[in-house]
């Protein structure tokens, strides 16, 4: 039995017969993404396929990588319009795999991440993908937590004014160096906090390549809800939007480019998309893109002390923390224009 870095098959294999009948003690396993974010593995018998996830190695950030979170949110959102994979089982037994860890079914689909994979289909279906990225996110943010049972999935009240409070303090549990723009941008947030809109569900970021697409280009599921909570739904799209601005700026492997491909939506196109499908306040936009901006800094400077440390696994994380400065400039900009 193979054992790609972070899985122990010799010890997944008596653990995963007993949590999924019929699974079996002999499997193999492939490392399908990893470094970046939890680690996902493809687990088959050679009869039946999961999925594997469990956090990353090495050094994480207290509330970040969280099995117990992405498990529950996405099996409350089973029987709703938002397409998430089937759960099959959770485990928090540290002696299984050193982490918890959950298991969950393999979607079919794929993960666009670059400009060059969009490019390939032609512009009618990117944009009909992109049009689908936007579409469902409405959907997530159209949903009723207190209706699927999540109505303790979070603290909504005064949400914004934590989340700029609690990505300073992640930035600063993974900081090996001075960036004083995001010391400027974390005081204009602080002191810029617009009134919320309503309570919903937040993916905490959402992207193309954290969706599955089939090769009809319709979503098939919505991945990676290791940062999901209650709140202000306007941080998603704030979020999407800055990583598609960080795409166009950077143009390098390790940040998604898919927004620069021809036919996808333009920003303005994509907010008006979403502007139509809700009726949530855009006035104050600005202020979203800042903290989505500042977020994403806290997250990738995570990564680049990872990186810095030996504990990611895979390629293309050297130029991780030559992204965060533009990143924080753009993040400037957007708050100084909305205020």
């Amino acid at each position: 039995m193979s054992n790609p870095p972070g899985i122990d098959l010799d010890r997944l294999g008596p653990w995963l017969a007993t949590a999924v009948p019929g699974a079996g003690e002999r499997l193999s396993a492939e490392l399908i993404a990893g470094g970046r974010s939890n680690l996902t593995y493809l687990v088959t018998n050679g009869t039946a396929e999961w999925i594997v996830r469990r956090p990353p190695l090495g050094h994480v950030l207290a509330t970040a990588h969280d099995m117990v979170r992405e498990h529950r949110v996405m099996s409350a959102l089973q029987d709703t319009a938002v397409p998430v994979p089937r759960m099959y089982a959770l485990c928090q037994d540290e002696s299984v795999l050193d982490a918890p860890f959950y298991v969950m079914e393999h979607v079919a689909g794929t993960p666009y991440r670059s400009a060059a994979e969009l490019a390939k289909l032609g512009q009618h279906r990117t944009r009909t993908i992109s049009r689908g990225l936007v579409d469902t996110l409405a959907t997530l943010h159209e949903v009723d937590p207190n209706v699927v049972g999540l109505s303790d999935f979070g603290r909504p009240d005064g949400f914004l004014e934590r989340q700029v409070r609690r990505w300073r303090k992640q930035l600063d549990a993974s900081r090996s160096r001075d960036l004083p723009a995001a010391d400027e941008l974390h005081a204009l947030l602080a002191t810029s906090v617009p009134p919320e809109s309503a309570v919903g569900i937040v993916h905490g970021d959402f992207r193309l390549d954290n969706l599955l697409v089939d090769d009809s280009d319709t979503t098939t599921a919505v991945l990676d809800w290791e940062m999901a909570t209650l709140g202000d739904p306007l941080t998603d799209l704030a979020l999407m939007v800055i990583y598609h601005r960080l795409g166009d700026l950077l143009r390098t492997a390790t940040v998604s480019d898919v927004a620069s491909a021809p036919g996808f939506l333009s920003e303005d196109e994509i907010i008006a998309r979403y502007s139509a499908r809700s009726d949530r306040d855009l006035t104050w936009f600005g202020f979203y893109l800042g903290l989505a901006a500042f977020k994403l800094a806290a997250i990738l400077e995570g990564i680049h002390y990872r990186h810095l440390h030996g504990q990611t696994v895979g390629a293309g994380f050297d130029q991780i923390g030559d992204a965060i400065h533009p990143l924080l400039d753009a993040g400037l900009t957007a708050v100084k224009e909305n205020r």
